[in-house]
């Protein structure tokens, strides 16, 4: 990646706030003032609406931005279909759910010229694409930038780097997203992917369902968690590219392609809240106890797709920031348990606090529902002879895509080669030490 480009990645601005109304120009003027659609828009701009929910759903869900662009989104010829390279897509079935505790390390290096649209591997998921209900798990490793442009019709895309910097340029803008931030791009929003180190990997949650949002924070009260104000969506910037641009579309779980005469990205102002952002995951404001015991793993949600079922998320995704441990009486490690919801672990640095080895950065873990996991023996031990006393956890950072319904792997997930054989055996030697009372 050139130096021009980190330092135009490093040098973005950006407007604050989750879910709010934005506005952004890239040349004054360029924004009607009073009219969504003027007889003529300002510039010799058009006019277009993207809607990401229905016309008539409640204004508090209602997703819409307003686009002032060169061209409209109408001029293109024909798609065509492509291949889906290693993309899946719901309904998953070509394998059963399967019950045991599954682990992978990370993808292994992709082949030459290999960029983020070419290096998505789908590992599994849930629900039907075409009823916009469910999720996949997607991990991605690329070794170039992007010259075509991607949207994605079946959903939304929650992007969890975990090695290399990416500039993602959209049509609202330009975001910058490193190791330790995730990035969110709506469901059929265009972009590309450029990398700013010599190759780039990490994890893609692509969720069909409802738009992520904050979750309620019932009796924590009015503070906590993610901050609104730390979302990050992008100022307007544009592309004046003229000459064949390929644009690729995923629709109904397929990749369709088409040539267009000029660059899609060529949005000049715009506003509205379907828009891109990016947040820092270690600006979270963890929630824990501060006597004993510590709460469900519910407190670390950073942003949740409801479903018909208050409290029940098609998908939550949780974040296991820095954090004090100072419980009394409490083992402080994940406990033991078993789960309705369905949790796919990832992990972006360092060690996770349940696992002494077998976990690493770039790699993950299945855990569908009333799957029994914990920690493992190593940890057990350990953590049931240490001293309480306060605890910083600051050498790692964990997450998870959890879902309401069971995760149904992919057949290239069910037998890659990085697949952990042998994980049941981390939890081999838990000793009986059950000593009844005489």
């Amino acid at each position: 990646m050139s130096a021009d480009a980190r330092k135009t990645a490093e040098g973005l601005s950006y407007l604050s706030g989750f879910g709010n109304e934005h506005s952004s120009e890239a040349v004054p003027g360029a924004l009607p003032e009073g009219r969504n659609s003027p007889q003529r828009a300002p510039l010799g701009l058009y006019a277009e609406q993207l809607s990401g929910s229905a016309f008539t759903e409640p204004r508090a869900h209602n997703r819409r931005s307003w686009l002032y662009r060169i061209r409209p989104s109408a001029q293109h010829p024909a798609f065509t279909r492509t291949g889906n390279g290693a993309i899946r897509t719901a309904p998953f079935t070509e394998t059963v759910p399967d019950p045991n505790r599954l682990r992978w390390n990370p993808l292994p290096d992709p082949a030459p010229g290999t960029d983020f649209l070419a290096g998505l591997w789908t590992l599994g998921g849930n629900g039907d694409a075409t009823q916009r209900a469910g999720m996949a798990v997607h991990l991605y490793h690329a070794n170039a930038s992007m010259e075509r442009v991607f949207s994605d019709a079946d959903g939304e895309l929650l992007i969890v780097p975990e090695r290399g910097g990416l500039l993602l340029r959209t049509e609202f803008g330009m975001l910058h997203v490193e190791p330790g931030h995730i990035a969110l791009i709506p469901r059929g929003v265009r972009f590309r992917v450029e990398l700013l180190d010599d190759s780039a990997r990490g994890y893609v949650c692509e969720n069909y369902g409802a738009p992520f949002q904050l979750p309620d924070l019932g009796p924590i009260g009015a503070n906590g968690l993610a901050n609104a104000r730390d979302f990050k969506a992008p100022v307007a910037a544009y592309e004046e590219t003229e000459g064949p641009v390929e644009v690729v579309n995923k629709f109904c779980g397929n990749l369709w392609t088409a040539t267009y005469g000029h660059s899609p990205l060529d949005v000049v102002a715009w506003h509205g809240n379907h828009v891109p952002y990016v947040y820092d995951l270690r600006r979270f404001n963890v929630i824990g106890t501060i006597s004993y015991d510590h709460p469900d793993p519910s407190i670390f949600t950073v942003l949740t797709s409801p479903s018909d079922t208050p409290g029940l998320a098609g998908v939550d995704f949780v974040v296991f920031a820095p954090r004090w441990l100072v419980g009394e009486d409490t083992f402080r490690p994940p406990y033991f348990h078993r789960n309705v919801m369905s949790e796919y672990m990832g992990l972006v640095e360092g060690a996770y606090d349940a696992k002494a080895e077998g976990f690493v950065p770039g790699g993950g873990s299945l855990h569908n529902m009333m799957s029994a996991h914990g920690p493992d023996r190593e940890t057990f031990d350990r953590a049931s002879a240490a001293e309480l006393k306060p605890q910083k956890i600051d050498d790692g950072l964990a997450f998870m895509f959890e879902t309401r319904w069971p995760v149904t792997l992919t057949p290239q997930a069910a037998g890659a080669e990085h697949l952990q054989r042998r994980y049941d055996d981390v939890w081999d030697g838990l000793e009986r030490h059950f000593r009844p009372l005489r």
